[in-house]
């Protein structure tokens, strides 16, 4: 038996990617932090846990608890049985959440209920994938949080969703719409994506799947959350920090120089 608390937490990707996480723009102790905290990273050695046991494959929601949600839900499927095309209608409306984000830098807004998230409109995708997270859940579809991270990029973190149906764990990225598949059309899982690199380039669409590449998928980790334990989350929502304020600037000028880290994260001192 493994320890998997020698897995878990924001320290599994290196020092910069650490002091990243540190200064996530999220509210302290909100969902969003808790989430990425708890964290398992993905790898040889976990994989078989996080395949089997450690996300349930029943849904516990009980019908009513988020009706605004139930309402998004009804809108967005008309009825279908199919488990595929209900995941590609909640991947569809989180990707179409973005024409509505607000992109200054002074007006952004993080975290808040999937409720608050929807309302406004976000681009950024740990909100995101936390929307498609609950709405697969009122579907009664088995959801849970991943979280990538290219390991030879700065600033290159990533969230998306893996979904369980047909009796496996499929990865979804719910910004750019993208629902992975074998070329069986069977889910892929992010421990298949991240051992068969020609399955993410096949989902590849030019900008609009600019984290749909191989090297975002170098380093996995994956957390649970459950819709029925919203009691268990501070839904606090923030206003872009100093750190990321920095981030946001350079990347709106094309990052002239160069992507790098800005402020010597991955320096030994």
């Amino acid at each position: 038996m493994i320890n998997i608390s020698l897995y878990k937490g924001i320290n599994q990707f290196g020092r910069a990617y650490k002091i990243m996480t540190e200064h996530d723009t999220h509210a302290p102790g909100s969902v969003d932090q808790t989430l990425i905290e708890n964290m398992i990273k993905l790898c040889p050695e976990t994989v078989d846990y996080l395949y089997t046991e450690y996300t349930p494959a029943t849904v516990l929601y009980r019908k009513g608890a988020r009706p605004t949600l139930e309402r998004y839900i009804e809108k967005i499927d008309p009825g279908w049985s199919n488990e595929e095309e209900r995941i590609e209608a909640i991947a569809q409306f989180t990707s179409d959440m973005q024409q509505r984000a607000d992109t200054d830098i002074d007006s952004m807004v993080f975290g808040g209920t999937e409720e608050d998230i929807i309302a406004r409109g976000s681009d950024w995708c740990t909100d995101v994938a936390r929307v498609g997270c609950v709405l697969c859940q009122v579907e009664n579809l088995p959801s849970r949080m991943v979280y990538l991270v290219d390991t030879e990029k700065a600033y290159h973190g990533h969230a998306i969703i893996e979904a369980f149906r047909s009796h496996v764990w499929g990865a979804v990225d719910c910004v750019a719409n993208v629902i992975y598949r074998h070329p069986d059309g069977e889910p892929a899982s992010t421990w298949d994506l991240t051992n068969n690199p020609h399955l993410i380039e096949a989902h590849y669409r030019g900008s609009s799947t600019y984290y749909t590449n191989p090297g975002q998928f170098r380093g996995a980790a994956v957390s649970n959350y459950f819709i029925w334990q919203r009691e268990d989350y501070d839904y606090s929502v923030s206003r872009v920090n100093a750190y990321n304020r920095s981030v946001l600037n350079i990347a709106e000028k094309g990052w002239p120089g160069g992507l790098r880290w800005l402020h010597n994260e991955d320096s030994n001192g």
